[in-house]
């Protein structure tokens, strides 16, 4: 067991308030902002602690939504993306209202369905520099921006690449009615929007998500 001052100690556990819900260190959970009219804060749980009055204390690492980090939401960010910060806190564990799950982005892309509790990470947030790791990302499309699981995307047969209906000047409901689709660089910018025989879709035109293999 990790060390403590004297009079406390480390809990394995803590359920949460009015529930049955057990938290362990390692958990992501949803913490109570400070403004009501805030979405709730996301966070790692680290440790938890108890005085000798059994106020619990709850060690964090907090996750940041895009827009709470420097640079800002990005086109590419999706609704429930988080970055796992290196800010570390300590709150009372009364301000946890509920429990979640963050993916890795990989294993996100792979749900067949998207729950309310379901976020997920794909880079690690330097609080001080707005710095990333990984600082790279593969990109997709003539855009050459990363993937957004959100996203309508459709595959070329041609390149395999992954591409945004929008930038190949196509509508979602002309993609739909395609049986197959090659890019302009497979194909040439004339013969882009050509009827062949079969093609693949991006998750959100299936009720699974998925993405280019890495």
């Amino acid at each position: 067991m990790a060390k403590t001052k004297p009079g406390k100690k480390d809990l394995d556990s803590y359920t949460i308030k009015g529930t049955n819900k057990v938290v362990r260190p390692g958990d992501s959970v949803l913490m109570r902002p400070s403004d009501s009219d805030n979405l709730p804060y996301v966070a790692r749980v680290e440790k938890f602690e108890a005085d000798h009055r059994n106020n619990v204390k709850v060690r964090v690492r907090w996750y940041y939504r895009p827009e709470e980090s420097k640079g800002g939401r990005r086109q590419f960010h999706g609704a429930k993306e988080l970055f796992l910060s290196d800010h570390y806190d300590v709150q009372s564990a009364q301000t946890i209202e509920g429990k979640c799950l963050v993916h890795s982005f990989k294993n996100y892309t792979k749900l067949d369905n998207v729950g309310p509790e379901d976020y997920y990470c794909r880079f690690e947030y330097k609080t001080a520099t707005g710095g990333f790791t990984p600082d790279r990302v593969a990109v997709y499309c003539k855009c050459e921006m990363p993937y957004n699981p959100d996203d309508l995307m459709v595959q070329c047969e041609g390149c395999a690449d992954w591409f945004h209906p929008s930038c190949m000047g196509l509508s979602i409901d002309e993609i739909k009615k395609l049986e197959h689709f090659v890019c302009s660089d497979c194909s040439g910018e004339e013969e882009a929007k050509e009827q062949m025989n079969s093609f693949q879709v991006s998750p959100q035109a299936e009720a699974k998500r998925r993405k280019k293999t890495d």
